[in-house]
C-alpha cells in the first residue's frame, strides 16, 4: 500500500480536514489546525506530504520521527498540528485496512465510554446559570466555563467579584454534585490567580484550568497549595518533551493534551503514558470537530488515566456548523447520562460526508480569535 495524495479542505466554522489517499482505495481523515492558524497549518501538511507520497501508511512509528526529527527544527504548534492530522489519518487508515477501531490497534479499550462535559457561558461568560440548567437537562453531568473576563496584571476586585458571581450562580443552578471546571484560559497573570483561585475554594470545582499560562507554570506551586481543586492544563503544550518538566515538578493533577496539536494518536499515547507514572489524570482538549473528537475517543479507550473528554457541540464557536454536520454516521457520539461511547467502527471511527466537506470548502474560513484590549489601551490576553 503506498501513499497517493494528501487533499485538505478549509472548512466552517473554523476546521481544517485532511484526507489521505492511498493506491489501494483506503482513505483516512486526519484534523490538523490550529485555531485561527488553518491555513498556515494547512501548508505545513503539504510540505510534509512531499516525504509521505509513495510510502507506506502503515509505518505510523516511523513516519512520526521522520516528520518531527527530519526537519532539524521541532517542535511548536504549527509542525506538531500538521504531524497530528496526518497520524490521525494514518491511524484511520491502518484500522480501516484491517477492518478493527484505532483502539483495537492499541492494546484494545479498557472502557466502553467516557464521561464528557459541555461549554457554557461563551467567551464573555453571560447568561451561565440558564446555560447549566440547558446542559444538565441534555443529561450531561459535568460543564466547563470561562472563569473571567480580561484581567490586568493587578486588577480591581470588581472583577473578581463578578467572576466569583457567575461560578456561584452556576453551582446554585446546578446543585452540590454536577462538575464544574473553571477555565483561566490564560487571561490571569499571578498576582490575580492567587486571589481568586482562594475565592473560588468554597464551590468545589471539578478543576481549575490555566490559572496562568504554561509559560509561567512556576507560579502553580503557591496558586495550587490555595485551593484544594485539581489544576489542569497543557493544551499550549505539543509533545511529550513538553509536558516532561510539567509532570517532573509535580505542580499538575491533569493534563489536557490535543490531539490535533500535540503530535496526533501516536505522541499523545506517550504523553498519557507518561503521566500515569505520575498519577496524574487526562482530560483531553478538544473544542474541534468531529474527527479530532473521534481520535480523542480513541485515546481515551486505552487509556487508564483519561477520566473524561472535552467535545463542541453545541459550543460557541460553532455558529455555521456544528460537530456532527460533517459525519455521515450521525450516531457516532452516541450521548448518554453524560458520557459518550467508545466509537466501535474501523479506523477513527468516524465517517467522513466527503461530498459535503467538498461544499462547505467552496466557502472555507478565515477565523481569527477576537483582539481583546484593557482600558489603558493595552494587550489583553483572550
Amino acid at each position: 500500500m503506498k501513499i497517493t495524495a494528501l487533499k485538505t479542505y478549509i472548512v466552517p466554522p473554523r476546521w481544517l480536514f485532511l484526507k489521505i489517499e492511498t493506491d489501494e482505495g483506503v482513505s483516512g481523515w486526519g484534523e490538523p489546525v490550529v485555531e485561527g492558524r488553518a491555513h498556515t497549518v494547512e501548508a505545513a501538511v503539504h510540505e510534509l506530504a512531499d516525504y509521505l507520497i509513495g510510502k507506506d501508511p502503515r509505518l505510523i512509528e516511523d513516519h512520526w520521527n521522520v516528520m518531527y526529527r527530519g526537519g532539524f527544527y521541532r517542535g511548536g504548534p504549527i509542525l506538531m498540528s500538521a504531524i497530528a492530522g496526518i497520524d490521525q489519518a494514518l491511524w484511520d487508515i491502518k484500522g480501516r485496512a484491517l477492518g478493527v477501531p484505532v483502539h483495537e490497534l492499541l492494546g484494545g479499550r479498557c472502557r466502553d465510554r467516557i464521561k464528557v462535559y459541555s461549554w457554557i457561558g461563551g467567551d464573555r461568560p453571560a447568561d451561565v446559570a440558564a446555560g447549566a440548567r440547558d446542559v444538565v437537562a441534555r443529561g450531561f453531568s459535568a460543564l466547563k466555563m470561562n472563569g473571567t473576563e480580561e484581567l490586568q496584571i493587578v486588577d480591581s476586585h470588581d472583577k473578581i467579584d463578578a467572576a466569583i458571581e457567575r461560578v456561584a450562580m452556576v453551582r446554585e443552578a446546578v446543585g452540590p454534585h454536577v462538575g464544574i471546571a473553571v477555565d483561566f484560559h490564560g487571561r490571569v497573570h499571578r498576582p490575580m490567580a492567587r486571589v481568586l483561585v482562594k475565592e473560588l475554594e468554597p464551590y468545589r470545582l471539578m478543576f481549575i484550568e490555566e490559572p496562568v499560562l504554561s509559560e509561567n507554570r512556576e507560579a502553580l506551586k503557591e496558586i495550587a497549595a490555595l485551593s484544594s481543586a485539581p489544576i489542569a492544563l497543557g493544551e499550549r503544550l505539543y509533545s511529550r518533551w513538553d509536558f516532561k518538566s510539567v509532570l517532573q515538578e509535580g505542580v499538575v493533577d491533569i493534563i489536557q493534551p490535543d490531539l490535533s496539536h500535540a503530535g496526533g494518536i501516536t505522541e499523545c499515547r506517550k504523553i498519557a503514558a507518561m503521566a500515569e507514572a505520575y498519577d496524574v489524570a487526562v482530560a483531553p482538549h478538544c473544542p474541534l470537530g468531529p474527527i479530532a473528537l473521534a481520535a480523542c475517543l480513541q485515546l481515551d479507550a486505552v487509556s487508564y488515566n483519561a477520566f473524561i473528554q472535552e467535545q463542541s457541540l453545541g459550543i460557541h464557536y460553532n455558529k455555521s456548523n456544528d460537530l456532527i454536520d460533517y459525519a455521515k454516521n450521525k450516531d457516532v457520539f452516541r450521548y448518554e447520562d453524560g458520557f459518550v461511547a467508545i466509537p466501535d467502527g474501523p479506523g477513527l471511527g468516524v465517517d467522513v460526508d466527503e461530498d459535503y466537506v467538498k461544499e462547505r470548502a467552496k466557502e472555507g474560513h478565515r477565523w481569527r480569535n477576537p483582539v481583546w484590549r484593557h482600558k489603558d489601551g493595552s494587550f489583553a490576553e483572550w
